[in-house]
């Protein structure tokens, strides 16, 4: 994948609205319309944007127990693992990392309760080692 400043500068702009129109893009980035829709198109279809997501308001997103579960996988388990956190409705996200833990998933729940329902659901899948919650108390910026 070949991706020049100018496609950084795009896709820092539709990181913060996806939903803004070409030519507020075209504007902002001092291009042309069709520019900008075939530089969309193209990052596209090289698979560079998988595809738009919606953004809740903070008021709705503080209403919910957000978290960090980190958790150990043992040795040759992590298929598994993964594949039964992607059955997981609560994991938005899940991220493979470095360090003394394998994996970090990013979940939502209604409530503390629904929370703790759901990070000892986590600990009982089989392969997952061990895991530790933190609870997300605000969110200072995002992009």
């Amino acid at each position: 994948m070949r991706i020049t400043p100018a496609d950084e500068l795009l896709l820092s702009l539709l990181r913060e609205d996806a939903r803004a129109s070409t030519a507020d893009i075209a504007r902002r980035l001092g291009l042309s319309r069709t520019t900008v829709q075939n530089r969309i198109a193209r990052l596209e279809a090289q698979g560079v944007i998988r595809g738009y997501t919606v953004r809740v308001h903070d008021d709705y997103e503080q209403s919910r127990i957000r978290a960090h579960i980190l958790i150990t996988v043992r040795p040759k388990q992590m298929p598994a693992v993964v594949k039964a956190l992607q059955g997981v409705r609560e994991v938005r996200v899940l991220y493979s990392i470095s360090g003394g833990y394998d994996l970090i998933a990013l979940a939502v729940a209604g409530s503390v309760g629904e929370m703790d329902v759901l990070t000892d659901a986590i600990g009982a899948i089989d392969g997952v080692e061990r895991t530790t919650t933190s609870i997300i108390l605000s969110t200072k910026f995002e992009r």
